[in-house]
């Protein structure tokens, strides 16, 4: 948790609301209520657990179905008085069936990089069989670094002689397969958005 502040739970008499983001989209996934208690048993589990109002005690996020929140980060805003909860959703947070319980289509339009990168990593540390991210890991760097300078040239060339779709999609294969090289010289996707992010305030 942000240590700035502590939470101030007399100012809810005794509930704060607390906001749930998808860790790695930035997506918002629900809204709920926690009191010293679910606060604690969220830290303790590391799973996200709230105060039900209807039941009237801590309850773990979907904890009979498995589709459960897990805990990356959590930040009290500056008035202490609401809480920013960063978990990793084990399927859909909503019982309507969708990521978000404010619809399907509240994710950033970038979002889907973080788990793209998070797909990779994983890629990278077990290896599947039959999965072509792992037949490009065990080619070593410099067939993953010939791929990202063909898929390079292919996005020129589309750039200069094909249509807009063709572009995107020669770019897509870029940003990929980029991904996969950072990925095994240990290197995520984030580092980069950071480093485009200091040049952005620098400028």
């Amino acid at each position: 948790m942000s240590e700035m502040t502590t939470p101030d739970f007399a100012k809810g008499s005794g509930l704060l609301p607390a906001i749930v983001q998808h860790a790695r989209t930035g997506e918002v996934l629900m809204l709920g209520y926690m009191d010293e208690a679910a606060l604690a048993k969220t830290r303790e589990l590391g799973l996200v657990t709230f105060f039900s109002r209807s039941k009237q005690r801590p309850w773990t996020k979907c904890e009979t179905s498995g589709d459960t929140l897990t805990l990356v980060d959590l930040r009290i805003d500056c008035d202490a008085d609401t809480l920013l909860v960063k978990a990793i959703p084990a399927g859909p947070t909503c019982h309507t069936g969708t990521t978000s319980c404010f619809g399907s289509d509240v994710a950033p339009s970038l979002g889907f990089l973080g788990e793209l990168d998070a797909m990779v990593a994983s890629r990278h540390a077990e290896r599947p069989e039959g999965s072509y991210t792992t037949t490009l890991f065990e080619g070593g760097i410099r067939r993953m670094a010939q791929k990202v300078g063909e898929e390079g040239v292919e996005t020129a060339l589309a750039a200069v002689a094909e249509d807009d779709d063709a572009l995107i999609g020669e770019a897509a294969d870029l940003v990929f397969h980029l991904m996969v090289l950072l990925r095994a010289r240990g290197i995520g996707f984030d580092a980069i958005a950071a480093r485009l992010d200091t040049r952005h305030r620098g400028a």
